[in-house]
Parts: C-alpha cells; sequence; structure tokens
C-alpha cells in the first residue's frame, strides 16, 4: 500500500525500445490491403504478379486456409491443392502458413 503515501513519486520509466524484426533483416508494414501498405516484407511485393485471362488474384484475409480460399473459388475444400502449387513461391513450403494481405493466383477452369 506503499502506492497511497503522499508526497511520493515513482520514478520515471525508460521508454520501451520500439519493436524490431525478430529476424532483423525485413521491414514488415502492418496495414492490410495495398501492397505499398500491408503485410508484406520486400520479397512478397517482388513476387506479385498481373492478372491474367486465366487467373485471378486473391488477397489473404485474416483467418482464411487454402482450403477456406479454395472453398470460396471452387466450392471444393479439397481443391487447395491447386492454390498451393501455383503460389509455392509466395506461401513457401508449409502450406498451412499464408499470411494476411498476400497475394494469391488464383487459377480458373
Amino acid at each position: 500500500m506503499d502506492f497511497f503515501k503522499k508526497g511520493e513519486k515513482a520514478p520515471a520509466k525508460p521508454a520501451a525500445k520500439p519493436a524490431t524484426n525478430p529476424k532483423g533483416t525485413e521491414k514488415v508494414t502492418t496495414t492490410p490491403g495495398n501492397p505499398n501498405q500491408a503485410f508484406y516484407n520486400e520479397n512478397d511485393k517482388s513476387q506479385i504478379k498481373p492478372t491474367t485471362p486465366t487467373q485471378d488474384i486473391y488477397s489473404v484475409q485474416s483467418g482464411d486456409s487454402l482450403s477456406k480460399i479454395a472453398k470460396k473459388h471452387y466450392g471444393d475444400a479439397n481443391a487447395w491443392k491447386r492454390i498451393y502449387e501455383a503460389n509455392k513461391d509466395t506461401v513457401g513450403p508449409n502450406p498451412d502458413l499464408i499470411r494476411p494481405g498476400q497475394r494469391l493466383v488464383i487459377p480458373r477452369d
């Protein structure tokens, strides 16, 4: 109950250090939606591909998985492998690790 004593002030706390990327090598922004202000690192930006008549581009939302995206676009959650194969460079070796803001190519039928 020392904090109730009048006239005594707690010592000033040092300013918190700004958060850094654990790897310390890539700058990651935090606003979803725009490639210039999204959950992108510089490597992700370099992998953005324009749409073609045979594909669409989908921006990953929070809570998405490849099977949910496949269900939305194809009506079949088991078609997630098709999306993964088209986006291995972006997603990486683990198809369960997609991040909000990533832009995925969705092949059309």
